[in-house]
């Protein structure tokens, strides 16, 4: 089933042309990407789709009775309800039935005929719409999205900007729409939310289209991929590393079909050049001319490859040991401290990643490491002939109500502009571009000129806080390829995993009370956490068995059989409820069918005591199905 198909969908703002002659088609339970370079339009085309912006001209079509749910790039909830109820406000229609449900209960006692035919309607609605299972729906939506440890009473007031975003979110995971239109949901995301994100997109049953910059997100959800560029959209089936693939293959066949053509129009046209003028080939070299008029000549293969281009270089070289952190604490004011006892040595040329869940104190930690906040406890000592290059993620080392070309030109003053708007126009601030107030730039922009006072630093060390955040995909790619030739150190903070793999030669895992580091990028980091898991689970046991005295060690196969005792007993358990669930499902069905007969729907009593049997039956499926959901977690 086709959930949105458009055509020839064409968009202006004033006199500039956003979208020319867009096509697109999404079917129920496909999962698209729509990719471009920021700019490009990706964000005026969801808003199309979703009603909140018109197009010019074309066509859109989305069939009567598709539901469409839109997120918006850091859309977060304003609401002075609790978290609990701002989520109950999707099931308004079911907690409606359910009130009506109770009504009709108390007026069943009177034994009206439509009394009793409307419960019997009502509950069949409630049910197929969730109405049992709407609470636990609401929990685990939470829990994925890394709110399992708040009270739910929480005022979404009182949350953060990013903890907003993601209940805005879980709100619309909630309403589960036939169309899911994600703009930037990888926002504010941990890396573990992240990974629930994943799994919980690739299992929904409708369809989703999603705006996203985060690669390893694209390739792990989508099977196509919509290309925005030069205002129009282009198809590629597959993931975003497929895409990559085929665009490019794509492109080298165009430019050889171009190179080929070409060079048969400089053959034509030499040919004509040298006999137009002879008698004897006169003729010949007419007919070539009609032909070479004819022909239908192929403009150059375009790419949209407006990228920006810089590196990073340094002064002067560092000491081997660059950065060392001894039971480090960094905290707020007088507060807790975030974490504690955090030690670990740089070394020269290294690529450190710090790892860990959203609120664990990251970005606490590189505030601390590059002297902008006082550690709680510990030390932080640097090598020789270190100096630290920063990259904030709030922007906060930018000036407002600067323009783009002085807030670099200032830092630098004894450069000459000429080179100073070189250096902006790598990285793609060109003409009027640099006359923009700093307060008037996008977030991408925003990362661009902070990467550019960055680079103009010629630090040895980078501490890099969410880098990658706002930068399009293209970007993302220049600035691993700047940093992987970078002769310095680098310690960076990122949810961006494929970045993360590209750059990290070591990852240090950060939890409350310490740091753990593991040699490699972020795939052997994952796969070394479940294997150093499961290598602990076996010493574990084995230690136990040892300690154990041979009484204890039979005492302990005791234990042990008591536990796969147990262990059956629950699984017979498990069965036995799944049988009860079914023979009593089979018992309401058969209930409800009695209702729906003349003799019994006629019989005021007779269909009083069947809805009462209904209702116990409806109850006892409850019962079961919570113990069973219990005995499985």
């Amino acid at each position: 089933m086709i959930l949105l198909q458009c055509s020839q969908l064409s968009k202006y703002f004033g006199s500039e042309k956003i979208l020319s002659n867009v096509k697109m088609e999404i079917k129920n339970r496909e999962r698209v990407a729509l990719v471009g370079r920021n700019g490009a339009g990706k964000s005026t085309l969801l808003k199309i789709f979703s009603g909140e912006h018109t197009y010019d001209e074309g066509r859109l079509m989305i069939p009567k009775g598709v539901s469409m749910g839109y997120l918006a790039q850091d859309s977060g909830l304003d609401s002075d309800r609790s978290i609990w109820e701002e989520m109950l406000t999707v099931f308004e229609e079911i907690r409606t039935m359910e009130k009506e449900l109770r009504k009709l209960e108390e007026k069943m006692a009177g034994g009206d005929e439509k009394v009793l035919a409307d419960y019997d309607q009502l509950q069949q609605k409630f049910q197929q719409r969730g109405g049992f299972q709407y609470e636990a729906d609401i929990r685990s939506i939470l829990s994925g999205l890394n709110f399992a440890g708040f009270d739910y009473t929480t005022p979404v007031s009182s949350l953060s900007g990013g903890q907003k975003t993601r209940l805005a979110l879980g709100k619309m995971l909630l309403s589960r729409p036939d169309l899911l239109i994600l703009d930037e949901p990888t926002n504010h995301l941990d890396i573990d939310t992240l990974t629930w994100l994943e799994n919980y997109l690739s299992s929904y049953d409708g369809a989703v289209l999603i705006v996203s910059h985060d690669r390893y997100f694209l390739d792990k959800v989508v099977d196509s991929v919509y290309e925005l560029s030069f205002h129009q959209t282009k198809r590629f089936t597959g993931n975003y590393s497929r895409y990559l693939e085929e665009k490019a293959a794509m492109m080298d066949q165009e430019m050889k079909a171009f190179e080929k053509q070409q060079e048969e129009v400089k053959k034509m046209e030499d040919f004509i050049q040298r006999n137009l003028a002879r008698a004897s080939t006169s003729n010949r070299a007419k007919s070539r001319r009609k032909q070479l008029e004819r022909m239908d000549k192929m403009d150059r293969p375009k790419d949209d490859d407006k990228s920006a281009s810089f590196q990073f270089h340094i002064d002067r070289q560092s000491g081997n040991d660059v950065l060392m952190l001894d039971h480090v604490a960094v905290a707020y004011n007088d507060s807790p401290p975030l974490i504690q006892n955090i030690s670990l040595d740089l070394s020269r040329g290294e690529s450190v990643a710090l790892i860990g869940p959203n609120g664990i104190g990251k970005s606490t930690l590189l505030k601390a490491i590059t002297g902008r906040l006082k550690p709680a406890a510990g030390t932080i000592r640097y090598g020789s002939n270190v100096s630290i290059g920063y990259f904030d993620q709030e922007q906060t080392e930018l000036t407002s109500n600067k323009t783009v070309l002085h807030e670099l030109w200032d830092e630098y003053p004894q450069t000459n502009e000429k080179d100073i708007r070189t250096v902006l126009g790598n990285f793609l601030f060109s003409g009027d571009d640099v006359l923009k107030n700093v307060l008037d730039l996008s977030g991408g922009e925003k990362a661009r000129l902070a990467l550019a006072k960055l680079m103009m630093q010629k630090a040895n060390l980078l501490v890099l806080d969410e880098p990658t955040n706002h930068l399009d995909l293209d970007s993302k790619e220049v600035l691993e390829n700047a940093l992987i030739d970078y002769p310095g150190t680098i310690i960076f903070v990122s949810h961006d995993r494929y970045f993360v793999n590209r750059m990290a030669t070591r990852i240090a895992e950060l939890t409350p009370d310490a740091a753990t580091s593991y040699l490699g990028d972020y795939d052997y980091y994952v796969e070394k956490k479940a294997e150093t898991a499961e290598l602990a689970r076996l010493a574990a046991e084995e230690t136990e068995q040892k300690e154990e005295s041979p009484p204890a060690a039979k005492s302990d196969f005791k234990r042990n059989k008591e536990k796969q005792r147990e262990e059956r007993q629950k699984q017979r358990r498990i069965e036995e409820l799944e049988q009860f669930i079914e023979a009593e499902e089979e018992i309401a069905a058969g209930i409800e069918e009695d209702l729906c007969l003349p003799e019994n729907f006629q019989d005021h009593e007779k269909s009083l005591e069947l809805n009462e049997k209904l209702s116990e039956s409806g109850q006892k499926i409850e019962s079961w199905m919570e113990e069973w959901e219990s005995l499985q977690e």
